[in-house]
């Protein structure tokens, strides 16, 4: 308990920590390893994990929103971030190079279909699996909804979430020349791709630190420093995404492509105050789709350690187990 504010902390909601049973490298034959672990009840119910970025790795944290009693539970280290290798490589990185991986995951662990349960940029990535893979996809559980469209960019990296943090937006912008600050993305894409490690590193540290101040409602404004070799991974490969329009061919491409999905189950935990994907595309995601609960969850921000989302994500999980077996 937090004692000065009376409030539960997150970690307060989740399931106590578990180990996994299974850990190992899948050589994906293209000069990618990817980590794969598994932890739960190894016969249970198959729930597919994707984390954030792109870039942002697996934490043990994240096996403990599922009982373990219940859920088989997967998590993998995207292309070039967490423990899978080459660390920070773009090459043959892209979202389909991803939906493969999550198919080949599925095939080498016998799995015929998975629980989705992703946040951010692990939304926009189950989503366009289960758009191009329905089949396979039993629910999907969905945080900080972001639909990988120019708008939602141009919000955060064009000055709008800025509005509301003017001093750290400077500090975002300051090291950029005047004369390229219409695009700060591609700005930053030539600076973390300059060949120069101490450069790359510098302005890493920047991008991630811009993402972090903004995740929480409860550390409002926070500048955090990221490990080097972290934000070097998490920076280059979120901006390698973002200068590529995330590799989908129209913008808009999730929403023009949900009627493939009206048919599956969807939950979202949204937080009303999310400054990194604001509501809006949590709200236009579920209108009208029928299958799709949004939740959303006041006093919160984008990440996923805010005691809300938490609660909010276990409680999901929770009221899922009874409806597995008909699922």
């Amino acid at each position: 308990m937090d004692h000065r504010s009376g409030q539960k902390r997150a970690v307060e909601y989740l399931y106590p920590p578990v180990e996994p049973f299974d850990q190992r490298q899948i050589d994906m034959g293209d000069g990618h390893r990817i980590y794969v672990e598994q932890c739960g009840r190894p016969d249970g119910v198959p729930v597919l994990v994707l984390h954030g970025g792109p870039g942002g790795g697996c934490s043990p944290a994240m096996r403990r929103y599922f009982d373990p009693e219940v859920y088989r539970v997967i998590l993998f280290d995207q292309r070039g971030c967490g423990r899978s290798r080459p660390t920070a490589a773009v090459a043959a990185n892209s979202t389909w190079h991803l939906v493969s991986d999550i198919e080949t995951i599925r095939e080498l662990l016998g799995i015929d279909r998975f629980v989705l349960f992703g946040g951010s940029w692990g939304a926009t990535l189950a989503l366009i699996y289960a758009i191009t893979h329905p089949e396979r996809v039993r629910h999907m559980v969905l945080r900080g909804v972001f639909l990988g469209t120019r708008s939602e960019l141009d919000w955060f990296y064009g000055g709008g979430a800025g509005a509301f943090f003017p001093d750290l937006w400077a500090r975002f912008v300051e090291p950029i020349p005047e004369a390229e600050r219409g695009d700060l993305i591609a700005a930053y894409h030539r600076r973390l791709f300059s060949g120069n490690l101490l450069e790359e590193m510098r302005f890493a540290r920047i991008w991630a630190q811009w993402e972090n101040a903004l995740a929480s409602v409860s550390v409002e404004g926070a500048w955090h420093e990221s490990p080097s070799d972290y934000a070097r991974a998490f920076a280059r490969l979120e901006n390698h995404y973002f200068v590529n329009g995330c590799f989908l061919e129209s913008d808009g491409w999730i929403m023009k492509n949900r009627s493939r999905i009206e048919q599956i189950g969807a939950t979202i935990v949204q937080g009303r105050y999310d400054m990194i994907c604001p509501p809006a595309a949590a709200w236009r995601l579920a209108q009208g789709w029928r299958r799709c609960d949004l939740r959303m969850v006041g006093m919160a921000g984008h990440a996923l350690s805010e005691p809300g989302i938490s609660a909010g994500l276990v409680s999901v999980m929770n009221g899922l187990r009874p409806l597995m077996k008909d699922l």
